[in-house]
């Protein structure tokens, strides 16, 4: 089989935690005396990390500014730390997907825009602890996504070469940063975005269900 890792997107991809990241974010602007952040904003709000999501709350609370930024940050980074796991769960199918892979010894790794300690929160409390082989969340002098500087990293860890690599996502962000690394793409449609942003990003492959990747897998 050629393909030897699996790497994921988390937000949108493998988990659901929209209520969540709206939750935290709606607690976030209360605290300010702001509007709410709903599903549907959060939905475009995130992907490039904590601090984007907040900025982008904060614009669409009329603070163009930032003014409230640096205090904001703080406030949701401790909401988040508290919250982070409300109603959270994976999507249809991703944990058979993940028995498969691992059945098929093709290693999986998670590599996401939210913090470190975020991301191993919500990989060991929801889908549990040794399912992934590699869990990469922000980290200090490492750029976020859709920069590849991370990606690039975990193929060289891994020791396997481009062409053995997938990378899964839900957003543009996704698609970039597959796009920067040189590996293909699969976009998937039940996450945070739609078919024309994983087109427009010029996504590998598009999915439906977490069995098509299993199917794209053998194919190639």
């Amino acid at each position: 089989m050629m393909i030897k890792a699996v790497v994921f997107d988390l937000d949108g991809t493998l988990l659901n935690t929209l209520e969540a990241l709206s939750y935290c974010m709606s607690l976030t602007m209360e605290h300010f005396g702001l509007k709410k952040i709903d599903k549907e904003h959060t939905r475009y709000f995130v992907g490039e990390g904590a601090r984007k999501f907040v900025d982008r709350s904060l614009i669409y609370n009329g603070d163009k500014e930032l003014k409230l930024a640096n205090e904001a940050y703080k406030v949701y980074d401790e909401i988040f730390a508290r919250d982070c796991l409300k109603d959270v769960k994976p999507y249809d199918g991703i944990v058979e997907l993940l028995s498969d892979l691992k059945k098929l010894d093709i290693k999986t790794v998670v590599l996401s825009n939210k913090s470190q300690s975020g991301v191993e929160k919500n990989i060991h409390t929801i889908i549990g602890e040794g399912v992934f082989d590699r869990i990469y969340g922000e980290r200090p002098g490492i750029p976020k996504k859709p920069d590849p500087t991370a990606l690039n990293l975990i193929i060289k860890e891994l020791g396997f070469s481009k062409d053995e690599i997938l990378y899964v996502g839900d957003t543009a962000t996704d698609m970039k940063t597959a796009l920067g690394a040189g590996v293909t793409s699969i976009g998937v449609l039940w996450g945070f975005r739609d078919e024309n942003e994983l087109r427009e990003n010029k996504a590998g492959y598009i999915v439906k269900s977490p069995c098509e990747i299993l199917e794209i897998i053998k194919k190639l």
